[in-house]
């Protein structure tokens, strides 16, 4: 790919010549030469730029030359084919300038994202921990998916997210969600309780600072709480793709129960006062609970399917590391998209170790 801009340019240049050579005196190749220098400057870098404007100008002055052109018609054209090239060069110069600070503010962005979501700790509890982030596009690598991992005196806790929105917006709620989630979470007796908690701070959040929550004014989320002895999985899924137990070679998804608003939504507990809206669940040694955003389960392929972890068959193994489970469904998902996402990606994955003393 790099050969080509200077293909392209040989080419206007090559074209150029022949046209002054071989076509009808009123058809003269002066365009095609003027636009090699211009083909230059949008592709190459400066000084390669310099070199096609400086034979460019030579070309047309032989050019001239040969076919006996007075001086006042050759340097007319070599003016001409000049001019263009000093255009040429001052829009390198612009472009190069502007891919700067493109590459600036992009790792800016990602800095940004790095310290509001830095790397889960690979073991909480009685639990082993991995995650893993893939952006939609290579060139925007900051987005509205979170997670988190942390040992609280209720157990592990955990939460992941999805912002609605991109960009530096979508940074400012996912921060405000983890802040919330990290301080509550030391003190919130229960899940529900949790949620509540971060439903208020997002709402203060968005009251003192402004639209700091997405234009469609929620995020999506499932909060989870493993029990110090890790035999206790509890549950609750505030609007988001349900997660998944993988255990033995099984995948099973679990559905809430009861169904909850997502967070910051302002409007209360849908769920009836009696109704508990967290869900129970053991967890097995070795069992693994995998939690997801839906640039998972919206990802297409190439006939508009969506994919399903379950019916992929891909997941339906035994896993002893959250590591190996990552990976496998990052991979199977770029599979199924052949690499074209269209959405970023979260997954996080923890997995109950078996107790040292276990045979």
């Amino acid at each position: 790919m790099a050969k080509v801009p200077w293909i392209l340019a040989a080419l206007a240049l090559l074209a150029g010549v022949l046209l002054n050579l071989f076509a009808p005196e009123p058809y003269m190749g002066l365009p095609l030469l003027a636009a090699a220098p211009l083909v230059a400057g949008a592709t190459l870098t400066f000084r390669s730029a310099l070199a096609v404007v400086c034979v460019t100008c030579v070309v047309s002055v032989a050019l001239d030359i040969e076919r006996g052109r007075p001086a006042t018609p050759l340097f007319v054209d070599l003016a001409v084919v000049g001019l263009i090239g000093a255009l040429a060069l001052g829009v390198n110069r612009l472009i190069v300038r502007q891919g700067r600070d493109l590459a600036l503010a992009r790792d800016v962005a990602e800095a940004v994202q790095r310290a509001v979501l830095p790397d889960p700790p690979a073991e909480a509890g009685p639990l082993a921990v991995a995650a893993g982030y893939t952006t939609a596009q290579a060139e925007a690598r900051i987005g509205g998916d979170f997670y988190a991992v942390q040992e609280t005196p209720f157990g592990v806790r955990m939460i992941i997210g999805d912002v609605r929105g991109k960009g530096l917006q979508a940074v400012a709620a996912v921060s405000v969600a983890l802040g919330a989630f990290r301080q509550e979470a030391e003190y919130a007796p229960t899940l529900d309780a949790l949620g509540r908690r971060m439903d208020e701070a997002l709402a203060r959040a968005a009251a003192g600072s402004g639209p700091v929550i997405s234009s469609e004014g929620f995020i999506t989320a499932v909060l989870a709480e493993v029990s110090a002895d890790g035999e206790a999985l509890r549950l609750m899924n505030r609007g988001h793709p349900p997660p998944y137990l993988v255990h033995e070679g099984q995948l099973v998804r679990l559905d809430p129960t009861v169904p909850q608003l997502p967070l910051g939504v302002g409007l209360g507990d849908i769920a009836p006062m009696a109704t508990e809206p967290v869900d129970v669940v053991p967890l097995p040694p070795e069992a693994s609970l995998l939690l997801i955003t839906d640039g998972v389960t919206e990802a297409r392929d190439k006939q508009g399917a969506f994919y399903d972890p379950v019916l992929s068959g891909r997941l339906g193994r035994r896993f002893t590391d959250p590591e190996t489970l990552v990976e496998t469904l990052t991979k199977d998902v770029g599979r199924w998209t052949e690499g074209d996402h269209e959405d970023d990606m979260a997954i996080l994955a923890v997995t109950r170790r078996r107790p040292p003393h276990a045979t």
